[in-house]
């Protein structure tokens, strides 16, 4: 599976190397991370998940700061709505503090989602205007520096953004919980083996009535609240991928694909929206030519976004069909054996060759690097 188990715990490998300047310093070898097993709780699993996405932060703030590569920045947008994915998924079984730290990790998307934004619509400008003919590239130009003094502004918010205060204390919040021993006292205690599979099915359900209620007419914004459901179904299937095994492999496949078409809508009804915004003020003062250029452009996107539909239907009958029955099945033979008290291991103990390294000024075991970034 591509990024398969790009959502495994926290004790096997996280996105990234420290970033702090210093070396890391390797821990001593101990025993093996211990198996996930029956005893596990739902607990461990939401804290070792935020250790690792607190490691893939400290990896990509820096670039995104930069703006040298926009990967960087996409990256850091996909590790904070993990996060927020977190935090929400396990609320129950995460200290209260934590779960009210949702409304900063929303903020920081929504300024990192901006200036993340911009980015993808320069460039896709940049592709399309390598497709046009010499004589209508300076068209362009007008268009492309509007959308980059735009880009600059959103990128300064979002620096402010992430200097501020609040989104500092998060951080540190976020970094003193996922270090601390997880409680066994009332739903902290419950085991990941009864929550996790319950989670994914009602996950699954959310996404189910959200594809049954869209219409012929329905607006792009009902495709964008599928795409989210089928975005938190599928950080809830990732973070169980090592009890769910080869059936959350299957569905995973499909579920990405899916997240994968409705983004490409999405873009494009944003950076429609976008063009229509500048063309209808007058300040912008954009010769007629890039005028022309942009009206191309939008009638482009608005072809792409009608195919929402049509794309929706193939990528839903692969979720929804026998990947789901298949997961569905391993849901409930993990919730069988919980009811029957089984103690089976259910993921193979981690060597203790691949334990954590500790970085210099953090608090907590520092995350290996992994092969594959973060996806959506």
């Amino acid at each position: 599976m591509k990024g398969s188990l790009s959502a495994r715990q926290g004790e096997l490998a996280a996105a990234g190397t420290p970033t702090d300047s210093k070396s890391a310093v390797a821990a001593p070898r101990g025993p093996a991370t211990p198996a996930f097993d029956a005893a596990t709780t739902a607990s461990e699993v939401a804290l070792g998940e935020l250790r690792r996405l607190l490691g893939a932060w400290r990896q990509h703030e820096p670039g995104a700061r930069l703006g040298h590569d926009p990967e960087a920045l996409h990256q850091l947008r996909v590790t904070t709505r993990r996060i927020d994915a977190t935090l929400g998924l396990f609320r129950r079984q995460l200290p209260v503090a934590l779960t009210h730290a949702r409304r900063t990790a929303k903020s920081v998307l929504r300024t990192l989602g901006a200036a993340r934004d911009l980015d993808v619509q320069l460039a896709e400008l940049a592709r399309h205007s390598l497709a046009l003919p010499e004589s209508e590239r300076a068209a362009v130009e007008p268009l492309r520096a509007r959308l980059e003094s735009e880009r600059c502004r959103a990128r300064a918010r979002m620096i402010r953004a992430l200097d501020s205060e609040p989104t500092r204390r998060w951080l540190e919040a976020l970094t003193a919980a996922s270090a601390a021993a997880p409680s066994a006292a009332g739903a902290f205690g419950e085991r990941a083996m009864v929550v996790m599979p319950e989670r994914v099915r009602r996950r699954f359900r959310k996404l189910r009535n959200s594809v049954r209620g869209l219409r012929s007419n329905s607006p792009m914004e009902d495709y964008h609240l599928v795409r989210r459901r089928a975005k938190q179904l599928r950080y809830a299937i990732e973070s169980g991928a090592l009890m769910f095994g080869k059936p959350a492999e299957d569905e995973l496949k499909a579920l990405r694909r899916l997240q994968d078409e409705l983004g490409a809508h999405q873009d494009a009804y944003m950076a429609r929206n976008r063009l229509a915004a500048l063309a209808a003020d007058p300040a912008n003062e954009l010769p007629a030519g890039t005028l022309f250029l942009m009206g191309r452009l939008a009638e482009r996107h608005a072809t792409t976004t009608a195919q929402a539909r049509k794309s929706l239907t193939r990528s839903w009958r692969k979720v929804r069909g026998q990947r789901w029955r298949a997961l569905r099945s391993r849901l409930g033979e993990l919730l069988d054996n919980a009811r029957q008290g089984s103690s089976a291991v259910i993921a193979e103990p981690v060597p203790a060759a691949s334990a954590p390294t500790l970085a210099a000024g953090y608090p907590h075991p520092a995350p290996e690097p992994q092969p594959h970034p973060l996806e959506h």
